[in-house]
């Protein structure tokens, strides 16, 4: 039987954070295709990694919407401040666990028509795959442009993990049409609790194509484990701090 190609965490972050993005890009390039990299992947069931990690996911999820409440309500007043009219959170609907839509909380960081404009720019799209990415994104405000470099426009997602909907730690959760689009191998993605963070957000976020971040949802599969979630929180801290990758 032909064995996995198998990929470490520590490579691929500490090599991003070297500042040696060619090698770094070589190095995810040699990774095989969606069907090799997720081939025998399975979600961790074991009750005794699931529950203690959501007693986890609610204590903290709890805990931080207490502590950051201030900022919270800071950032909806200059939101508003901005524009009057607009709404203060974008509830985007997502694909979650088994392909379970639901609403994922952001602070709004883009003009009110955002949804609207969204065609009008598909030809700038800096992002392979479904995905739609840019660097500079007309739309997005000025508050906006703050809040989403210090990811403050993720804080409302903490009551996505506290009700359930999310964890902390996880896949990203996309929208609904590119997760209908995500390759057949990667589906498996579908089967765990979208998170906040994961393997992509300390690894390079906007700076990892499409595939390459899909791979890296495969290998936190593969990984999973309470120490994994600790370790990848641990590194989101300074990947925040430094901006790294976001736009």
């Amino acid at each position: 039987m032909q064995q996995t190609q198998q990929y470490d965490l520590n490579t691929d972050s500490a090599t991003y954070a070297s500042g040696n993005v060619v090698r770094y890009r070589d190095h995810i390039a040699k990774r095989p295709d969606a069907a090799t990299v997720a081939a025998g992947i399975k979600p961790n069931t074991d009750p005794l990694y699931l529950i203690p990690k959501r007693v986890f996911d609610i204590a903290v999820s709890g805990a931080a919407l207490l502590f950051l409440s201030p900022v919270m309500l800071l950032t909806a007043l200059a939101i508003k401040i901005e524009d009057p009219k607009g709404t203060v959170f974008y509830n985007a609907p997502r694909g979650g666990k088994d392909g379970m839509p639901f609403l994922c909380r952001k602070f709004r960081s883009m003009c009110s028509n955002a949804d609207q404009l969204k065609g009008s720019l598909m030809a700038e799209n800096e992002m392979s795959g479904p995905v739609f990415k840019m660097a500079h994104d007309p739309r997005v405000t000025r508050v906006g442009h703050f809040i989403r470099k210090t990811s403050i426009d993720e804080l409302p997602q903490l009551v996505n993990v506290f009700v359930g909907e999310m964890s902390l730690v996880g896949p990203r959760p996309l929208p609904i049409a590119e997760a209908q689009a995500v390759d057949e191998a990667y589906k498996v993605r579908e089967k765990v609790k979208p998170g906040i963070t994961c393997i992509w957000q300390v690894s390079g976020r906007n700076d990892i194509d499409f595939d390459d971040w899909m791979k890296l949802d495969m290998e936190y599969i593969r990984k999973q484990s309470l120490w994994f979630d600790l370790k990848l929180l641990l590194k989101t801290v300074p990947a925040v701090l430094s901006n790294r990758g976001a736009s």
